[in-house]
């Protein structure tokens, strides 16, 4: 039987600290000890594992190695959870305490992350919740680089490495502007809105959602504009420059200037966007994590 590695948990630190601080010396000034104290117990745990982790370059600081990147990306989650085994001895009995960091896609935050917040606050108010809120491809690289630990987000091309919880599904709509001649319809056909010129919400994945919906008619969308704001979408469609297709409902249908827009149910059979709390496949999430997955679920059930 191998033997159990000999490193200790302050070697793990300090090696952790230089891999993402890039530096001995910034590594030292963060963690407040000098710099050999850094050096040798990186140097110790290189030997003790007999690879090397670090490539030191001469006044350009510090690389991973790919051993080192290995190790460093399990390290992380090895470290967050040594930091929540020692809170649940201290709290026992008190509720959850720390920090967690939720990612939400940019169009969802609005509607969705005020009352996931607020409730989660009220269930655990000695959680501190830091959000970060981008587009999808972002949050995918923020999973895996450790900025966040869960996200709000649509289910959609999610790579394999990333596990994910529906916690609820939103069908699309149209909005088309008040005096449009389908605006006393209440609802519409994907097929008449084909043959008018569309406004994009141009964001990565979602403008190819909603580009696809209308190419199902056969007849190839006509873009009039092109962009990544939701309200500037709803803006341009309440002034006349063409219909919009969306999945998130304002509880009002004024834009920021004050025109009306008109949502429209779509008569096509079309699946909604499933919306999903997602994390890292293969990660142990922490405590405050899983209360988070657990409350979102519950939130919409």
């Amino acid at each position: 039987m191998a033997a159990d590695p000999a490193f200790t948990f302050l070697q793990l630190r300090y090696f952790a600290a230089a891999a993402e601080l890039g530096s001995m010396t910034a590594a030292a000034k963060e963690l407040r000890v000098s710099q050999s104290a850094v050096s040798t117990a990186v140097a110790q745990l290189e030997k003790e594992l007999k690879v090397q982790l670090l490539l030191r370059h001469h006044a350009r600081g510090l690389t991973l190695t790919a051993a080192g990147q290995a190790f460093h990306r399990e390290l992380r989650s090895f470290l967050a959870h040594s930091h929540e085994l020692a809170e649940s001895a201290r709290i026992a009995g008190q509720g959850l305490i720390g920090d967690l960091t939720v990612g939400c896609f940019s169009t969802l935050a609005p509607f969705r992350l005020p009352g996931l917040l607020s409730r989660y606050e009220t269930e655990y108010p000695q959680v501190r919740v830091d959000v970060l809120e981008a587009e999808h491809a972002t949050l995918q690289r923020a999973l895996r680089a450790g900025e966040c630990e869960v996200a709000v987000s649509y289910g959609y091309d999610l790579a394999d490495d990333i596990e994910r919880q529906v916690i609820d599904a939103s069908p699309p709509y149209a909005i088309v502007a008040a005096g449009h001649r389908l605006a006393a319809r209440g609802e519409v056909s994907l097929a008449e809105l084909a043959v008018e010129p569309m406004i994009l919400l141009d964001l990565p994945h979602s403008g190819t959602y909603f580009e696809g919906l209308i190419a199902r008619t056969g007849i190839a969308p006509t873009i009039r504009h092109r962009t990544t704001g939701f309200e500037t979408v709803r803006a341009l469609v309440a002034h006349g420059r063409g219909y919009a297709l969306l999945n998130q409902r304002p509880a009002s249908d004024s834009t920021y200037d004050g025109s009306p827009v008109v949502p429209l149910r779509l008569r096509d059979e079309v699946e909604p966007l499933e919306i999903v709390v997602a994390w890292m496949r293969g990660v142990r999430l922490t405590h405050r994590a899983r209360a988070f997955l657990t409350m979102a679920r519950d939130a919409y059930r």
